[in-house]
């Protein structure tokens, strides 16, 4: 048994490595001597505000230095960091806080008035405090994160220390319901991100935390790994790559704007001879390319060995068009959610790109039936897909949530987070889509990725959203939401459903089509709410 704590293994790398770059933002770089006393002060502050074990500290930051340090602060102390959706309203706000039983909230400035609205409400919070912000005034109840962390003292000891056992709770929106805190230990979090090691890159685990600093050949060197992370770090892709990273030694990057600006990502890639990037599917993948096809042979991109996608599928014409411009990149597609990180991958390189949605299995992952019963490989059946092994162990208060989410099959405790897939002959995953959102038309069940990713082999089509609406004969009818690239003609119902009929059975050919931009969060990921109330008012079903 294990008992990997985050805090212990970045303690290690920097002192080893305390001059190598650790975090950078634009001009901002923060070393990881810099990284690590930042986060001591941080610690103590936790400390002295009075807050206990497994205190709760919410982290409602944009991307940049304060985010990984304020989660290095809390794992320092035996305290739970808890992500915040900073597009959430005073109200979605106040229920995150309340039930994570938030102590402290580390904010930017630019959030001030909208925790003004809900502060006295927060009757657990115990420390306020807020990182400076450009155009923002610091609030008088909070203290200044700045000054803060260049408070010199000693490391911070908690009386309970650190283990294994101490949690990061990550909170997920999911596809409905309220958001669920799920619950992490930090010995299987950072197991099954790879220990300190990296599978896709070659990158062995750490035998012992001695070796996560005397592996550093030599510390004034710029590490090999160098990261840009494009997607927010307040959700799982993002923030648990950049773990990743930080795990080997490496330098972790956020992009200097708040809004994505894919000439500003080839920009700081360039610049930094960032080696992977890190994006959600095609929301990013898409304009990306259409820069790097727009702005030939402007930037060199030869550092770039990876490109990491989770939590959206990005499409074949994506993976294609980018590796042209990068052929010696790889393009990764993890299978995973915040409850299943592993549950399978899909690597492509140049001339042998791997088909969309379809996924090697992790070696820990099984396909069931509803009643729990394991998928043959090539039996057509469709099942479950569940992974064992390192997963969470529930979410945050919510012991009947849990018992849907974390299941018993053949004896085993596994993580089910709703995805429906088939087992190809060759063991092979081909992914169908989740359970929740599947459409149901005259009795038969179509899940909306399949569909989704018939249509985006059509010519000219940018993106593509699948959902059901209303139908008085069927119950539920299939509605296409698509987007058109600039310049293309957009394609008729009838030649968008002859397409999809020439891939697929031909009750799943949609029998509405809405020609929109495809309303994503910032986090890359479909929101499949506000698109189908936008198809329903398009056709006048409201």
């Amino acid at each position: 048994m294990t008992s990997w704590n985050f805090a212990d293994v970045w303690e290690t790398i920097a002192a080893h490595a305390p001059a190598r770059p650790a975090l950078v933002q634009g001009e901002r770089v923060v070393s990881w001597a810099d990284f690590d006393r930042h986060a001591d002060a941080l610690g103590r502050a936790f400390l002295a505000a009075g807050m206990g074990h497994q205190a709760k500290v919410a982290a409602f930051l944009y991307n940049g230095p304060e985010y990984l340090e304020t989660y290095f602060a809390a794992f320092k102390v035996g305290m739970a960091p808890v992500n915040t959706n900073y597009r959430y309203g005073a109200d979605e706000l106040f229920y995150l806080f309340d039930n994570a039983d938030a102590e402290a909230v580390v904010f930017h400035a630019a959030f001030a008035p909208v925790l003004e609205a809900i502060r006295h409400r927060l009757t657990k919070v115990k420390l306020w405090i807020a990182a400076p912000d450009a155009g923002h005034a610091l609030p008088g109840w909070a203290l200044d994160y700045d000054k803060l962390v260049e408070q010199a003292g000693p490391r911070p000891t908690a009386p309970w220390g650190r283990s294994g056992d101490d949690l990061l709770l990550l909170y997920t929106g999911g596809t409905t319901g309220m958001p669920k805190g799920v619950m992490w230990r930090q010995d299987d979090l950072f197991n099954v991100l790879g220990a300190g090691g990296n599978a896709t890159l070659g990158i062995e685990p750490l035998q012992d935390l001695a070796e996560a600093g005397t592996r550093i050949i030599d510390p004034l060197e710029p590490s090999p790994f160098r990261q840009l992370v494009a997607c927010p770090l307040m959700h799982g892709t993002g923030q648990f790559s950049a773990f990743i990273t930080l795990n080997m030694g490496g330098s972790v990057a956020s992009l200097p704007s708040r809004k994505f600006d894919p000439a500003e990502l080839w920009s700081e890639v360039e610049r930094l001879k960032a080696s992977t990037v890190v994006i959600v599917g095609p929301a990013f993948a898409s304009p990306m390319l259409d820069c790097l096809n727009a702005n030939l042979g402007r930037w060199d991109l030869s550092s770039v060995n990876l490109i990491s996608s989770s939590g959206a599928v990005w499409s074949q014409e994506n993976k294609h068009g980018l590796l042209a411009h990068m052929p010696g990149a790889m393009l990764f597609d993890s299978l995973g959610s915040s409850e299943a990180v592993g549950l399978g991958g899909s690597t492509s390189a140049a001339g042998a790109e791997v088909q969309t949605a379809r996924f090697v299995l992790g070696p820990t992952v099984g396909v069931f039936t509803e009643d729990g019963q394991r998928v043959a490989p090539g039996s057509g059946e469709r099942g479950l897909v569940a992974v064992t092994g390192f997963i969470p162990i529930g979410y945050y208060k919510d012991p009947e949530k849990s018992a849907k989410t974390f299941r018993v099959f053949e004896g085993v405790r596994w993580s089910v987070p709703g995805d429906f897939a088939e087992v190809e002959a060759d063991g092979e995953l081909k992914l169908l889509g989740r359970g929740s959102q599947v459409i149901n038309t005259g009795g038969e069940k179509v899940f909306p990725e399949e569909v989704e990713e018939a249509i985006k082999k059509l010519v000219g089509i940018s993106d593509a959203v699948v959902v059901g609406v209303p139908d008085a004969r069927f119950g539920e009818r299939i509605c296409a939401v698509v987007d058109v690239k600039p310049g293309q003609a957009a394609p008729s119902l009838a030649e968008l459903a002859a397409h999809v009929r020439a891939h697929l059975a031909d009750y799943k050919a949609p029998r509405d089509l809405v020609l929109a931009p495809i309303i994503r969060a910032a986090n890359g990921k479909v929101d499949v709410k506000a698109i189908r109330q936008q198809a329903l008012e398009s056709l006048g079903l409201l």
